[in-house]
């Protein structure tokens, strides 16, 4: 099993109705979504964040177990869910936050889920390590996950959600330190790193712990990278409706393939083949490209991507 750990909101999206423009409420978050896309693929996954009891929440639970994922680490209360607010440019996306006292911020050392055998791998990441207390739980839970399972960590920044960015520098790389797997982007690194080549950034990523840093760039692919190598696989060619949940479900791809192929485990990860990582990154990036190719965060089921 595979436990996602992060924020679950709803994505106010731009649309028309009646030739009016409204916003459209969707369920997203990038661990939400990266729950999703696991269940959809088939791999049994469990989701620890807080949810609301507000009809937001409720659409969000609604959404989890038709996808099949086991709520039963998530902590529900009256607190409100957390809302962003999307400004779709040319397909990109940008993300205004509403996030005060909401029942995914407001969790606490007591709501850590129990350690469970079942439990394989752990992924984390987004604005759920930004915001207090939760940022703290998050941490907490993935230091004392990190000896014993794969840790996957997508830092998956939000400029405008990080008020404090030393600080928030500072958590993201004591993250580096114990995270197995470091799936990140071209504005990631950038934001992580300012001003320092890509290459020197990653290998001090590797350097801090990391077995392999994925590095995500867009329609130019993925860059795989281990200390003495490195692996690259194109991206798929496809129309883009938008990039929601492009990442997260990368993600989600990547996990599963190794999942399928019994890799996830902290020896095995540290010594892919590079038969195996090329499979597991091309499969992360077919089940993107359908993400990308749909409006909003709406990633495919397993079927879907059967030849």
């Amino acid at each position: 099993m595979i436990l996602c750990c992060g924020e679950a909101l709803i994505d106010m999206l731009p649309a028309t109705a009646g030739g009016e423009p409204v916003l459209r409420p969707v369920p997203g978050g990038a661990a939400f979504n990266s729950a999703i896309a696991l269940g959809r693929l088939g791999v049994p996954v469990s989701f620890f964040s807080g949810l609301s009891s507000d009809p937001f929440g409720s659409l969000l639970r609604e959404r989890l177990r038709e996808s099949r994922v086991d709520l039963s680490p998530a902590v529900i209360s009256g607190r409100p869910t957390t809302l962003a607010f999307v400004d779709l440019r040319d397909g990109q996306a940008t993300y205004f936050f509403y996030d005060e006292n909401t029942a995914g911020r407001m969790l606490s050392a007591d709501d850590l889920p129990p350690p469970n055998d079942a439990v394989r791998a752990l992924l984390s990441g987004g604005i759920s390590l930004v915001a207090e207390p939760c940022g703290s739980v998050y941490e907490t839970l993935m230091r004392r996950e990190a000896s014993h399972r794969v840790i996957m960590l997508d830092p998956n920044i939000r400029p405008a959600f990080i008020h404090d960015e030393e600080r928030h520098r500072a958590r993201i790389h004591r993250l580096f330190e114990i995270a197995d797997i470091v799936k990140i982007s071209d504005e990631d690194l950038d934001w992580i790193a300012p001003g320092e080549p890509q290459d020197r950034a990653i290998a001090s990523i590797l350097s801090a712990g990391a077995s392999l840093v994925l590095l995500t760039s867009g329609a130019r692919g993925t860059t795989a990278f281990w200390n003495g190598g490195s692996l690259s696989v194109p991206a798929i060619p496809v129309t883009v409706a938008d990039t929601i949940g492009a990442g997260d479900t990368f993600n989600a791809g990547f996990l599963a393939a190794l999942h399928e192929r019994g890799e996830l485990t902290k020896d095995r990860v540290r010594n892919l083949s590079e038969e195996t990582l090329a499979a597991a990154l091309s499969f992360a990036s077919k089940a993107a490209a359908v993400t990308v190719s749909r409006h909003g965060a709406n990633p495919p089921w397993r079927h879907e991507l059967t030849p």
